[in-house]
């Protein structure tokens, strides 16, 4: 009995139909986080582990339950994750720098995961929150010194490889043009770290450190107005002005949804009837029912938190240099698989018999097809970070308090509020309080 072949195109559909992640087991953790019930969320994270997180998606695991852990506060826990999460960013990276756009027949889907450069960030943010809420002001500045190292490398880290896929399509003479503008990055000082170091020098009695790192906040608003369009916080020179005798509570606050990808699609004509298909990712700010914070002492006394810095437009602004990297290799592969469809119908043009002809040309109508079905944008990214952090800094009497942070839509009704009760304000000593409200 003659073996059955199968044909190439249903081989490739059935690659395409493997390459496209799931998010169905969202739903359900999305819920939990809704109502503030990060441990169950977390729960729900793992079970999901194995079977709603592929293999490729690993990177995606770790950040969602390494910020579900720090929501829960398993400081310890959430650590060991964004640790695990962070090496395998760098893994990722390094084996994607020698991997081209044509080693991917499919789509991006279908490579591994390898996080975006805000999460890179950030998550260090949280790791630094993770080891204050443990005792260790060493760990938390390695933290937010890691965070400073790769703002550094950010502007230069797509360079060669854009020059290289910049290269690639000058060989293939595509004569697709390139905005170099979307390559740049306006982005090299994160007010949120800033502050955080200086609050953990100002704690570790190192005020000159503190001063520099209070300062490289007032030159992150003033270097980067693109970033920072809100007013600088009020309360900001209070922090290394603190009075002889008094203490200071430090409150930090995230808030809002994290940003999410979506696909935009264009098609560039070539020769003939045949075209291109870019889909590449774009990252969107999601909407949130937060729209003030407001800190309430157990006295009636009341103080605004002020925005510090928008998670969501650095998101945007770091991918960039990634989208300028993503458009070049996309529209490379496209040409690539659209190249095959116009050899098959000039061989279908040249066939010595009808039925050739016929066979030829079906496979160039096919070809085509799946080049236009196959090219998917990849639309993963971490679900659970925060869109805005919110700081206020309030001088006290020593002693020990209780206080609330409530959070309010644009009608100034509430949305959702966080208690702190019996909380020791201590003169020298570092009191932070950090509430989360992820709606």
């Amino acid at each position: 009995m003659r073996a059955t072949r199968i044909p190439p195109c249903l081989l490739l559909c059935a690659a395409l139909l493997v390459s496209c992640a799931s998010v169905e087991h969202y739903k359900e953790i999305d819920d939990s986080v809704s109502r503030g019930d990060f441990p169950e969320a977390l729960e729900k994270v793992k079970k999901e582990e194995n079977e709603g997180y592929r293999e490729k998606d690993a990177i995606l695991f770790y950040l969602d339950a390494g910020l579900l852990s720090h929501y829960s506060q398993s400081w310890a826990e959430s650590s060991a994750y964004l640790g695990k999460g962070e090496k395998a960013i760098e893994v990722a990276f390094t084996k994607s720098l020698s991997q081209g756009a044509a080693s991917y027949l499919v789509n991006d889907m279908t490579k591994e995961y390898d996080g975006e450069d805000y999460e890179d960030i950030y998550l260090n943010v949280f790791n630094s929150l993770n080891y204050y809420h443990r005792g260790s002001l060493d760990g938390a500045l390695v933290e937010v010194r890691r965070i400073d190292n790769k703002l550094k490398n950010l502007s230069v880290k797509y360079g060669q490889s854009i020059t290289n896929a910049q290269r690639d399509l000058l060989d293939k003479d595509s004569g697709i043009p390139f905005d170099a503008s979307v390559a740049s990055i306006r982005f090299s000082n994160s007010a949120l770290a800033r502050y955080l170091s200086m609050l953990f020098y100002r704690a570790d009695g190192l005020f000159d450190d503190a001063r520099i790192d209070r300062d490289k906040v007032k030159l992150a608003f003033a270097n980067q107005r693109d970033m920072y369009p809100f007013p600088l916080p009020s309360t900001l020179d209070g922090e290394l002005s603190i009075p002889r005798g008094m203490a200071r509570l430090n409150v930090i606050s995230f808030s809002g949804l994290s940003p999410a990808k979506q696909e935009e699609t264009v098609r560039i004509p070539l020769s003939g009837s045949r075209w291109v298909k870019v889909a590449i990712p774009v990252i969107k700010k999601r909407p949130t029912k937060v729209a003030r914070v407001e800190l309430t002492l157990s006295n009636g006394e009341t103080h605004p938190l002020e925005l510090l810095e928008d998670l969501s437009a650095v998101a945007q602004e770091t991918f960039r240099g990634k989208a300028g990297l993503i458009y070049l290799k996309t529209v490379l592969r496209s040409v690539l698989k659209t190249t095959s469809s116009v050899i098959l119908e000039e061989q279908s043009s040249k066939a010595s018999s009808l039925e050739e002809s016929l066979i030829l040309g079906l496979l160039s109508l096919g070809t085509q097809a799946y080049a236009e079905a196959s090219e998917q944008a990849d639309l993963r990214l971490s679900r659970y970070f925060p869109a805005k952090a919110h700081v206020v800094g309030v001088t006290l009497p020593p002693g020990v308090y209780s206080y609330t942070v409530t959070y309010y839509d644009a009608s100034n009704n509430p949305v959702h509020s966080v208690d702190f009760k019996d909380v020791e304000v201590r003169p020298g000593k570092l009191t932070l309080s950090e509430a989360i409200c992820i709606k």
